[in-house]
């Protein structure tokens, strides 16, 4: 049976492969985008099996009431996929208040209020997907990207509190964590230069340096075998929690993994000191 779709930021990059794939195989799509210009050709292609949808997913208010008319039009919702998001670029010390509010309001506020307009409608069917755009940047930091990671590591701890709160209503939840992939010409998006940027403070210049030469070294994922991979995950009886799409990062997240596990280990003294004894008062 085919499915429906609910996707964020289908105008380009992963999104719009996303919403490619799904109506490939004959499931049906609301694809929102913050202009519906952008999804002029697939509703030409498709037809009545998309539903383009203005929406700039901060706007609380035209999410719940993008995902009514989703819901309404198609008469029920299988799979959401958040997917909307950008990377705002620079050191903690480059960051104004604005830069990161935004960020958070794209990234994780925006997120939450889809899920949170869409659980009504997969709780009274009694199953739905719910899908997590996160990145290889919500496992691990890296210099300039604390505002980006901050968004994604949120998600991740959202996503994962949501998995067990909806399990018992048959609501399943993934979070794709990607790595780089070539959704700009071919190539990965550069982090330096994709227009989120804080003004730079001379005194990182070595830094950027350092990271213009590391940033694009990462193989390049193919966005459309992303988006048949995508499938397998909502075609399954059993999804996972979270799986990374790429392979650039696996090896580089195994050894932050096993660096924290050896620095817990490490200080595992101190930590039994920190917690004191029973009798002994609080402080």
């Amino acid at each position: 049976m085919s499915k429906v779709w609910f996707v964020t930021g289908s105008s380009r990059g992963l999104g719009r492969n996303f919403v490619e794939a799904a109506l490939s195989r004959g499931d049906k799509v609301a694809a929102t985008a913050r202009t519906t210009a952008s999804l002029d050709d697939l509703a030409a292609a498709y037809g009545e099996a998309v539903l383009a949808l203005e929406l700039d997913v901060t706007d609380k208010a035209a999410v719940f009431e993008s995902v009514k008319r989703a819901a309404e039009h198609f008469g029920r919702l299988d799979v959401i996929v958040n997917n909307a998001g950008y990377a705002q670029v620079g050191t903690i010390e480059e960051l104004t208040e604005q830069h990161l509010r935004d960020q958070l309001e794209t990234n994780l506020f925006g997120a939450v209020w889809v899920i949170q307009a869409a659980l009504p409608c997969l709780r009274e069917q009694g199953s739905g997907h719910i899908i997590q755009l996160s990145s290889a940047a919500g496992l691990m930091a890296m210099p300039l990207s604390g505002a980006y990671s901050a968004s994604k590591w949120a998600l991740e701890a959202v996503n994962e509190s949501l998995a067990q709160e909806v399990a018992e209503f048959g609501i399943k939840v993934t979070v794709i964590e990607p790595g780089g992939f070539a959704t700009r010409d071919g190539k990965n998006p550069d982090p330096l230069n994709n227009g989120h940027l804080a003004e730079p403070d001379p005194v990182y210049d070595g830094l950027r340096q350092r990271i213009a030469a590391f940033a694009g070294k990462q193989p390049a994922g193919d966005p459309a075998a992303a988006a048949q991979a995508l499938l397998t995950i909502v075609d399954s009886g059993n999804p996972p929690l979270r799986v990374l799409f790429g392979q650039g990062f696996y090896p580089m997240l195994q050894q932050v993994y096993a660096d924290r596990l050896t620095t817990w280990a490490d200080w595992q003294e101190l930590s039994a000191q920190a917690h004191g004894t029973p009798d002994q008062e609080h402080r």
